[in-house]
């Protein structure tokens, strides 16, 4: 039986909610005089759904709104909307709240319109459930040279990794940023880190060219990720006439360290567990494991293997 909290400052209009509520038997009904009473219960209570009043002293809906997706982003909200609140209620929606009912219309609207919300609710925790237990799985994307695509590519790769800590999806994050670029602006279009040294407007100027210009601007990179329960692995390969890998030189020198060009490699190596290039110079993988609380972070999870 869902469990529904009703937010609402006055005494008359949390009957009157109620009243519309426990007509039926699909759910249980708790109140909340405002938003940090609601607050309060939803850390001692499970709540499935939260429908507030928008406008009560102390904590109002939106700051309930706000508050609720910080703290219990999974708990829908159903906002009660009435003459004078449009305006807070749009704010609202925008912040976070699932959905809304006018309060004159509540008694024809309220009921369909949590059983919606529920509906949609249990089918994402179902879909959580589900993802929580896949054990592996693997994408492939295959990008042309326009560097827009490599930001969302990256945050896309970061939301895979679910129950990994905060700081260890940033440096992947960071990590994964600098191998894209690295392989689409020296790989496929050609263009040296030295430049950017020496000229860093001409070294941009020439990636805005090479980027329309034949045969560059026809190669296209290829990435294959592969996550486990534990571990990711993931293989940039772009298609420029590639390097010696032995030629590259050590980012962690002393002498290298001040050096623009190279910090992109050494936060790579830095952030990654294992960093393997192809023989050609063309392909990188990268390889980085979890490692749970009290492991040292010694071991691999599935190995792993380069071309």
């Amino acid at each position: 039986m869902a469990h529904i909290l009703v937010v609402d400052d006055s005494a008359v209009d949390r009957r009157l909610v109620g009243a519309v509520l426990e007509q039926s038997d699909e759910w249980e009904v708790s109140y909340a005089e405002n938003g940090r009473q609601a607050l309060e219960k939803i850390e001692t209570t499970r709540i499935d759904v939260v429908v507030t009043d928008l406008q009560m002293p102390e904590l109002d809906g939106l700051e309930l709104v706000r508050a609720l997706v910080q703290r219990r982003p999974t708990i829908p909200i159903v906002l009660i909307t009435s003459n004078g609140s449009e305006k807070l209620a749009i704010e609202a929606l925008k912040a976070g709240a699932s959905s809304y009912s006018p309060k004159h219309a509540l008694k024809e609207d309220l009921v369909p319109t949590l059983r919606t919300v529920l509906a949609s609710a249990v089918e994402e925790e179902r879909k959580e459930r589900v993802l929580q237990r896949r054990v592996r799985h693997a994408m492939h994307f295959v990008l042309e040279n326009d560097n827009s695509l490599i930001g969302p590519l990256v945050e896309f790769l970061q939301q895979q990794l679910i129950g990994w800590e905060e700081a260890d999806r940033l440096r992947i994050g960071i990590a994964l940023d600098e191998t894209l670029v690295n392989a689409m602006y020296h790989g496929n279009l050609e263009v040296g880190s030295d430049l950017r040294q020496d000229d860093e407007s001409e070294y941009y100027k020439t990636i805005e060219l090479r980027a329309k210009t034949a045969p560059y601007s026809h190669r296209k990179l290829t990435v294959d990720a592969e996550f486990g329960p534990d571990w990711l692995r993931v293989r940039v390969e772009d298609e420029g006439p590639g390097f010696d890998p032995d030629s590259l030189p050590d980012p962690t020198d002393p002498e290298n360290l001040e050096r623009v060009s190279g910090r992109g490699l050494l936060l790579i190596r830095t952030f990654m567990d294992e960093v393997t290039f192809s023989p050609r110079g063309n392909a990188i993988t990268m390889f980085k494991r979890r490692v749970a609380a009290g492991e040292s972070g010694d071991g691999d999870a599935a190995g792993s293997d380069e071309d």
